[in-house]
């Protein structure tokens, strides 16, 4: 059994304490990471944003909303597992100033200064160990599927990754996908648009292998 993290869903990132910035992850593809993984027998623990699909059974469950909780949770989990797999579309900034309450609508335009949210991922990269930490990297489906690769391959490299995958942007709110899974070691394994469970199952198999291989060599 291997304890694993999954982060999965969007983060809110409350201007007021009604009105917030968010996107439009369903958080399917991560509950099916974590549906896939406990299916297989491990201890799975789910950080997970605001969503409207109902977590999967067996899983020990920590729900968050903004990015500053799901850094926090992530990061106080993660000692424990020796596999974290980062499917979360977390916002990448949240408001400078929350305002209190629910300010009336006015006529005059309004500035809203930002400030950038931290890139979990990248942290838990930074800090692995023997762990083995897996991204992914949602990329404009205009640019097409090579170049997305391409962009990835860096995300890969830079946050010291040991597996991106990479989906395109018609997979927000989709229950299918199409995905290429990019290793650390150059090697590269390309998914056909299928279900999201049916992906989840894949890439969770590939990130225990590669847990499991790192522990055959020590």
């Amino acid at each position: 059994m291997v304890s694993i993290l999954v982060t999965a869903g969007p983060t809110r990132e409350y201007l007021d304490d009604v009105r917030f910035l968010a996107n439009g992850s369903s958080g399917r593809m991560g509950c099916a990471l974590a549906a896939a993984a406990a299916r297989a027998g491990h201890r799975v623990f789910l950080v997970l944003g605001p969503v409207e699909v109902a977590p999967p059974a067996g899983v020990e469950l920590v729900p968050v909303v903004s990015a500053l909780d799901m850094q926090a949770a992530a990061e106080r989990l993660f000692p424990q597992c020796q596999v974290a797999v980062a499917a979360a579309a977390v916002a990448d900034y949240r408001p400078a100033h929350r305002q209190i309450g629910k300010p009336p609508r006015g006529r005059e335009r309004v500035v809203l200064e930002l400030v950038p949210n931290p890139d979990i991922v990248a942290g838990l990269g930074t800090r692995k160990g023997d762990r083995v930490v897996v991204g992914f990297a949602l990329e404009a489906a205009a640019a097409g599927f090579e170049a997305a690769v391409a962009r990835a391959r860096k995300k890969l490299e830079q946050k010291q990754l040991d597996l991106v995958v990479v989906n395109l942007t018609d997979a927000v709110g989709s229950g299918a996908s199409q995905v290429a899974m990019l290793y650390a070691d150059g090697g590269r394994t390309d998914l056909p648009r299928q279900d999201k469970p049916a992906t989840a199952e894949q890439i969770m198999r590939a990130a225990v292998e590669l847990w499991q291989a790192r522990q055959h060599k020590r």
